[in-house]
């Protein structure tokens, strides 16, 4: 970005994969051997998998499978990402983001479990902010909106006021149909028209301002 975008919200919910931490490595070697033993095309099925949980991706590439064996393979795998931080760090500019964010409102939504999440946060070398919204908590997975509405709720503040940063364009359609505002991270986020887009997280600067809200300079 060439000028400075202001944004100013009560509060902010963030994505993990690819917001805050980079997990691509770990996603690309667990979901392309899903795709072979699918007889799948790897690259058809990256174009998928980004920000949905693991059964939503799959309904997608295979419309036609019981949903029950969806959610099987969603467990299995989501025990296969657990274990497999190889190459999972943060997103440049993290770990200065999350320390700016201390005592300010502002929760994590993800479509990764609690373990998966603890562990990807971890191996990221970075802290899990108090309120957490998982794939246990919904009953509908990103681009429903039902996460971000769960993690504003949970946090006492109106959707409308809320600053959601996601980088898939199944979260960015989440957090608009929830009724908020989006700042886009990394190269994914650019191709759904986020309100504001940052290349990572040292674009973005926190500052507590008047009345309880927190202004964001973006770019």
């Amino acid at each position: 970005m060439t000028a400075t975008t202001v944004l100013t919200a009560r509060a902010l919910l963030l994505d993990m994969d690819g917001t805050l931490v980079n997990s691509d490595a770990s996603v690309e070697r667990v979901w392309r051997r899903w795709a072979d033993r699918n007889g799948l095309d790897g690259d058809e099925v990256m174009k998928v998998v980004h920000g949905r949980q693991g059964y939503a991706s799959m309904a997608l590439l295979l419309p036609d499978r019981p949903m029950e064996q969806n959610h099987a393979d969603n467990a299995r795998m989501l025990a296969e990402e657990t274990a497999d931080t190889d190459g999972v760090v943060p997103i440049p500019g993290a770990p200065e983001f999350l320390a700016a964010l201390r005592g300010l409102p502002h929760a994590l939504v993800t479509s990764a479990d609690v373990a998966l999440s603890t562990a990807r946060m971890g191996a990221a070398g970075l802290a899990l902010p108090d309120v957490r919204v998982t794939a246990e908590s919904v009953g509908a997975s990103k681009p429903d909106p039902e996460g971000f509405l769960k993690g504003a709720a949970e946090l006492g503040t109106a959707p409308a006021d809320c600053v959601a940063f996601e980088d898939s364009g199944a979260g960015i359609t989440a957090a608009r149909a929830a009724g908020m505002r989006v700042v886009g991270v990394g190269p994914r986020a650019a191709l759904h028209g986020p309100d504001a887009l940052v290349r990572d997280l040292t674009e973005v600067r926190v500052e507590a301002a008047a009345g309880g809200t927190v202004r964001l300079h973006i770019g």
